[in-house]
């Protein structure tokens, strides 16, 4: 019971502080005005390492998913993730492979994937990286993500070409292509549809927003807070 309680006050002490570090980053971000989509080449140009190191990080991937079974549903790993991962059809899954979040490295994970590894610390300003595994007709709710520290990339790996799953940001819709990324503002809300035959499959990364110095080093404050409040508690 002390557990249960003690879980209950820190969740609830790390949504106030998000909260209030949110509304001191929307004065330098533009609030509820902020963009949904960000320019790659001047926001972030070293993802385009990413880019283009995709048919290695495929060949990972493809790896991985005779395992794909024993790769954790979203909620396996992160508890506060249980309503969007298990949704309205728990019988569904939203799988993530981590391979880096907040500092934390987990290690059988990074062993099967070196390559893409490799590429990812490549890119400043790193949060956090996974694969992320949507099965065929699993769909994720709408919902925002926690924090405006952070943008959130996207890079298409494995998409239906019949019925291609979307992905809608503040509701404007975007489609996945093989290697076509995207990089956007995940505090907005969203939702996915794959409504699909086959599995969607991304490589997610989330890097530091770009602001300047003085919510910079809040923003670096914020990620030491989260990764012994959050990332040293997931079940990798």
């Amino acid at each position: 019971m002390k557990r249960f309680y003690y879980t209950v006050h820190t969740t609830l002490s790390r949504l106030r502080l998000t909260e209030l570090v949110n509304r001191y980053f929307d004065l330098f971000i533009g609030g509820d005005s902020r963009p949904v989509f960000f320019n790659i080449d001047q926001t972030c140009p070293e993802l385009r390492i990413v880019d283009n190191a995709l048919n290695e990080i495929y060949a990972e991937l493809l790896d991985l998913l005779p395992d794909q079974s024993q790769i954790p549903k979203y909620h396996e790993v992160d508890q506060y993730q249980t309503t969007i991962s298990q949704g309205s059809d728990p019988q569904k899954s939203w799988r993530t492979f981590i391979l880096f979040s907040l500092g934390e490295k987990p290690l059988k994970n990074r062993q099967r994937c070196p390559k893409t590894v490799e590429v990812i610390h490549q890119v400043p300003g790193l949060v956090q990286a996974m694969f992320s595994i949507l099965d065929p007709g699993k769909s994720i709710p709408a919902h925002e993500g926690p924090s405006r520290g952070y943008l959130r990339y996207h890079l298409p790996l494995i998409v239906p070409d019949i019925n291609p799953p979307t992905i809608y940001i503040k509701d404007q819709p975007h489609t996945w292509q093989k290697g076509n990324s995207i990089l956007f503002d995940d505090t907005h809300v969203h939702q996915v549809h794959n409504n699909a035959s086959e599995s969607r499959i991304v490589l997610i990364l989330d890097i530091l927003r770009p602001m300047p110095w003085p919510a910079h080093i809040v923003n670096l404050g914020v990620l030491v807070f989260a990764r012994y409040t959050y990332a040293k508690r997931l079940k990798f």
